[in-house]
C-alpha cells in the first residue's frame, strides 16, 4: 500500500507563529570530514537516511528557550572505545581518538558511523567523544553556555583540559558555563567521556526500552551524545528557564528563572499573535507571576492556535511561544472525564515508540520526526502517547503545532529482568533505596524541563509495573510530587497494572481487544474504578508480516516475530481486524466509562510487526478511509455521551 502523504503543514499557514531568531544563528561549525567517518549500512533504512549528512540536525533545538545568537556544534566528532569507569581519570587531552562519529547521533546506529554494534551484541559502556570549535569574535565580553540536548547516561565535560562538568540522565538536556575555560580567537578542545550502563550488571536507571540484549519488545540500546550541542552567548545574570503556562481565562502563569536563582530583578515579558501585540507585563524573576492576555483563541487540537512570547532581562532577550487552554477532569453526567477547555475530550492516540531502524533513538532528520506526527494527525488521532522515551523539544513543538495531544511516559527502569540467587532462584531486579531517589530525581527533570509545552496533557510514572517497587506503593508519594510541580496536567500513576489507586485513570492494558471502563476486566488489570478515567491505555497490538526489504534484517528480531499477540496473514485481514477491535472500543465508549484509548503502535520496531507502518517508513498498512472513519466513530460516540452536564473536579 501507498505511503502516506499528508500535507498538514498547511494547517499551520495563516498561524503568524515563526521560529524567532531561526534566521540569526552563527553558520555550523564545518568539522573537517576525515576519511574515517562513512556512514554505515543499517538493517534498514528510511527514506531519509541518506539526506542526513555530515551538518545533522541544523535547528534551533530548544524552541522555548531560544536565543538569536548560537553555534551548533554538531556534525563528525573523534571517538573512541574506553575500558572502564576509570578512564575518566587519564582523559586523552591533545590527541587524535580512533575514529570518527556523528554526532548527534547513538553508536549503535548506522549513522553514527562508529560501530554498528547493538545488533552484533557489543557494548558501549564507556566513551570519549572530542571536537574543537572557535567562540565568535563578536560574542567577546559575554559569557558562553555549552548546551546538550541529550546524553545517555552519564557525561563527563572537559574544556581545554578541564573538567567543565558532569551530568546524570540520559534524557534530559543540560547547560554548563563554560566561559572561564575558553581561550579568545583560538580552538577550544571539547572531550566528553560517558558512561552508558544501560541494563548491564545490577544497574537500575531509567533507559525505557533499551537493552543491551534485545528481545522482541525491548530493543537496541542508545549511548553517546544523541541530541545537539551547541553554545551561546549570555549575560552574566541570564535567564535560564521559562516555565509558562497559559490557561482557557486567559490567564498566563509564568516564572523567569535566572542564572542568579537567589535574586530577584524585573524581566519584559511580551506577548504577540503573528505580529500584533496582545499584551505585556513586567513580573519580578525566581517567582511565580500572573497576568491576563484578553479573549485569547484558545488552543485545542482542531485549532492548535499559539502565542509567542519574548522575555528580556537586561541584555539577555529570549523568545518562547504558548497555547492558551486548560486541561483538568471532571464529572459528566455522572462520569469522570478528561476536559480540556472546559469539554469532555476523548483522547485517542497511537503508543509510539520513537525508534529509527537508521538512527535508533535519534531520527535521521526532522522531516522524518514530524513526517511520523502528520502521519497521526492525517488520520484523525488527536493523541499521541510517548512511550517510555522523551524526545528532543522540536518533536514536542511539533505536537504543539499539528494540535496532537501527549501523554508523556517517565522512562522505566530495568523492566521485566531478574537476577540469579545463589540458592539457584531469583528474584525481580527492582530499584534500591539511592536508584530510588535517582529515579525521583529525574521524573522531576522530566517535569519541569517539559511543563511548558501546551500539547503535553498527562505524565505516565510507571508502566506495567516496570521498576515499579512492590513492598510499599511509591506510586502515591510520586504522583504528589508530580502534581506539586505540575498542578496544570492529569496523571497516569500506573499505565496498565499494579494500581493500588493513585492518579487520576484507572487504565487498562488488553491485547487484542479493549476492556476500557467497563464492568469486565483480566486478572493482569485491575477493575474499572469509577472515582478515576477509564481509560484504555493499550491495546491493539496487532501484526502482519511483510517482506524483508521492509524488516529489521537481524535474524534474532525476525525469528521474535511470532510472539506478537496476534498475526494477520495479509492486509485485507489486518485492516478487518483493525476494525472489529476499533467498533468494539466505540461500543464501550457508548455503553460505559470509556474516555479515551491508546492503539499500539505507530510503526513497526525491530522484531515487532503491529505497526501502521512499518519501521522503514516506506509501507502503511491502514485503509485511510476506514480508519478515518473507525476514529471519528469514536468521537461521535464520545459526543454522544454528553449533554454537558459538568462538575469540575
Amino acid at each position: 500500500m501507498r505511503l502516506l502523504r499528508n500535507t498538514i503543514f498547511s494547517l499551520l499557514v495563516g498561524t503568524g507563529l515563526a521560529y524567532p531568531g531561526s534566521d540569526n544563528r552563527q553558520a555550523p561549525v564545518k568539522h573537517p570530514r576525515a576519511a574515517g567517518y562513512a556512514p554505515k549500512e543499517p538493517p534498514l533504512t528510511t527514506p531519509w537516511t541518506d539526506k542526513v549528512g555530515t551538518d545533522p540536525w541544523p535547528e534551533y533545538p530548544r524552541p522555548q528557550l531560544q536565543r538569536a545568537q548560537w553555534q551548533n556544534l554538531n556534525g563528525v566528532w573523534q571517538y573512541q572505545n574506553a575500558s572502564s569507569l576509570d578512564a575518566v581519570q587519564s582523559p586523552p587531552f591533545g590527541q587524535d581518538l580512533a575514529q570518527e562519529v556523528l554526532i548527534p547521533s547513538c553508536l549503535e546506529s548506522a549513522l553514527s558511523g562508529g560501530h554498528t554494534i547493538g545488533i552484533q551484541g557489543s557494548y558501549t559502556l564507556y566513551s570519549w567523544f572530542s571536537t574543537s570549535f572557535k567562540v565568535p569574535s563578536d560574542w567577546n565580553g559575554q559569557d558562553i553556555l555549552l548546551n546538550f540536548g541529550a546524553v545517555d547516561y552519564e557525561a563527563t565535560v572537559f574544556v581545554n583540559g578541564k573538567k567543565a562538568g558532569f551530568h546524570r540522565g540520559g534524557y534530559f538536556r543540560f547547560s554548563l558555563d563554560v566561559t572561564r575555560f575558553l581561550k579568545a580567537g583560538q580552538e577550544n578542545e571539547l572531550l566528553v567521556f560517558v558512561h552508558d550502563p544501560t541494563d548491564d550488571g545490577d544497574y537500575v536507571i531509567p533507559i525505557g526500552k533499551q537493552t543491551l540484549r534485545p528481545s522482541h519488545i525491548f530493543y537496541t540500546p542508545c549511548s553517546g551524545i544523541w541530541q545537539s550541542v551547541w553554545i551561546e552567548p549570555v549575560s552574566t545574570n541570564h535567564v535560564s528557564q521559562l516555565d509558562i503556562d497559559g490557561n482557557m481565562d486567559g490567564q498566563l502563569n509564568m516564572t523567569v528563572h535566572t542564572s542568579a536563582a537567589n535574586t530577584t530583578s524585573s524581566a519584559l515579558v511580551v506577548v504577540k499573535d503573528g505580529d500584533n501585540v496582545v499584551a505585556t507585563h513586567r513580573g519580578p524573576t525566581n517567582q511565580p507571576f500572573q497576568f491576563k492576555v484578553n479573549s485569547p483563541s484558545l488552543w485545542s487540537p482542531d485549532s492548535p492556535k499559539l502565542y509567542n512570547i519574548t522575555v528580556t532581562l537586561g541584555k539577555d532577550k529570549v523568545q518562547s511561544y504558548t497555547g492558551f487552554r486548560t486541561i483538568a477532569k471532571g464529572t459528566v453526567d455522572g462520569v469522570v472525564r478528561p476536559l480540556l477547555n472546559g469539554e469532555f475530550i476523548f483522547m485517542f492516540g497511537t503508543l509510539d515508540q520513537g525508534f529509527w531502524p537508521d538512527g535508533i533513538y535519534t531520527p535521521p532528520t526532522k522531516e522524518a520526526m514530524v513526517y511520523d506526527l502528520e502521519m497521526l494527525k492525517g488520520l484523525g488521532f488527536n493523541m499521541v502517547r510517548k512511550h517510555i522515551k522523551v524526545e528532543n523539544d522540536l518533536f514536542y513543538r511539533a505536537c504543539d503545532e499539528l494540535g496532537l495531544l501527549v501523554i508523556q511516559d517517565m522512562p522505566a527502569m530495568r523492566p521485566l529482568q531478574s537476577k540469579a540467587l545463589p540458592n539457584c532462584g531469583s528474584e525481580t531486579l527492582l530499584p534500591d533505596e539511592a536508584q530510588q531517589a535517582e529515579f525521583t530525581r529525574q521524573l522531576e527533570s522530566l517535569i519541569n524541563q517539559h511543563k511548558s509545552f501546551p500539547s503535553i496533557a498527562a505524565w505516565i510514572i510507571y508502566n506495567e509495573g516496570w521498576g515499579q517497587i512492590t513492598s510499599y506503593y511509591p506510586e502515591f508519594e510520586l504522583t504528589e510530587l508530580v502534581r506539586q510541580l505540575d498542578p496544570t496536567r492529569l496523571i497516569d500513576s500506573t499505565t496498565g497494572w499494579y494500581d493500588h489507586g493513585a492518579g487520576d485513570f484507572s487504565d487498562n492494558h488488553h491485547y487484542s481487544d479493549p476492556q476500557c471502563g467497563t464492568p469486565f476486566y483480566s486478572t493482569a488489570s485491575s477493575p474499572y474504578d469509577d472515582t478515576r478515567i477509564g481509560f484504555q491505555g493499550e491495546f491493539g497490538g496487532i501484526g502482519n508480516n511483510v517482506s524483508i526489504e521492509h524488516l529489521w534484517n537481524d535474524q534474532a528480531a525476525i525469528n521474535s516475530i511470532n510472539q506478537t499477540y496476534e498475526l494477520d496473514l495479509s492486509l485485507e485481514a489486518w485492516n478487518y481486524r483493525s476494525h472489529v477491535l476499533l467498533s468494539e472500543l466505540q461500543n464501550q465508549v457508548r455503553l460505559y466509562a470509556c474516555s479515551g484509548g491508546v492503539w499500539t503502535q505507530t510503526t513497526d520496531v525491530e522484531g515487532e510487526v503491529n505497526g501502521l507502518m512499518t519501521y522503514d517508513r516506506r509501507l502503511s498498512r491502514v485503509d485511510e478511509d476506514q480508519w478515518k472513519a473507525d476514529i471519528q466513530g469514536l468521537y461521535d460516540a464520545a459526543a454522544a455521551r454528553t449533554n454537558k452536564t459538568m462538575t469540575a473536579s
